[in-house]
Formats: structure tokens, sequence, C-alpha cells
């Protein structure tokens, strides 16, 4: 089997984290490439380094690891444990959650490399959702 980019989803909440790591794995995301990073170590709302180290430990298979945050604190919390060296190679992507989450997954699940995977996700923003609207 070969390897896959690895997918982190952070989150200020498990069930959001863990639902959209669902939703990849229902669009055929490898179960071991995608991991969720939501809430603090109690269940509660906010992000935990640990949790964030955890999960890129777990999808960090030698072929990179892209991460997605939704907002605030998370962002600072997946940049901290990034720039502390947690993942050789892993890259704290400016995406939309949600749909860069879906891209990745997609692109990752095709063979494409850590640049591609993380490409697609931020380009997931220009994507509309009404091709018809004009702005």
């Amino acid at each position: 089997m070969e390897t896959r980019v690895g997918i982190v989803l952070v989150s200020h909440s498990r069930r959001l984290a863990e639902g959209l790591c669902d939703l990849l794995g229902q669009l055929g995301s490898d179960p071991g490439a995608v991991a969720a990073a939501g809430g603090t170590e109690d269940g509660g709302i906010g992000t935990s380094a640990d949790l964030v180290r955890a999960a890129l430990a777990r999808v960090d298979h030698g072929a990179g690891v892209v991460v997605l945050a939704d907002i605030g604190s998370a962002v600072l919390t997946a940049r901290l444990v990034l720039e502390d060296g947690a993942a050789a190679g892993a890259v704290l992507v400016d995406a939309p959650f949600v749909e860069g989450a879906v891209a990745a997954a997609v692109t990752a699940a095709s063979g494409a490399g850590a640049a591609e995977v993380a490409a697609a996700a931020r380009e997931a923003r220009g994507i509309p959702k009404f091709p018809e609207a004009s702005g």
C-alpha cells in the first residue's frame, strides 16, 4: 500500500472535527490518513496542543501532513505545534474548513503529494456554491 498524505482537522469542537472526519471517511478517505483534533482533553470547547500533536503522529506516515483549522485559537494552536517541530513536513493551510478538507481528502486519496493536497484545499475557497452568482 502506498503512503498517502495525512490530514489533521483542528477545531474548537470535538464533535465538529470528528463529524468532518466521518464525512471524509464516507467519501472514501483512508481511515488512517485523517485525524480529528477537536476540543479539549475533557471534551470541552477549545483547542489542545496535545490533541493536535497526537493527531499529527497518527497520520504522519512520511508523505507529509496537511492541517486545516477552523477559527481563532485553533489556528494559533496548530501553528504553535507545527513551529515546535511536531511533524516535519506538515503544513497549516489557509482554507475553508469543510470544503478545504473535502478537496484535500479527495486529492490525497488519488495519491497526490502534499503540495497538491494543500493547493486543492486552498483552491476550495474560490469554488462558488452557486455558479450562476456573479458576486
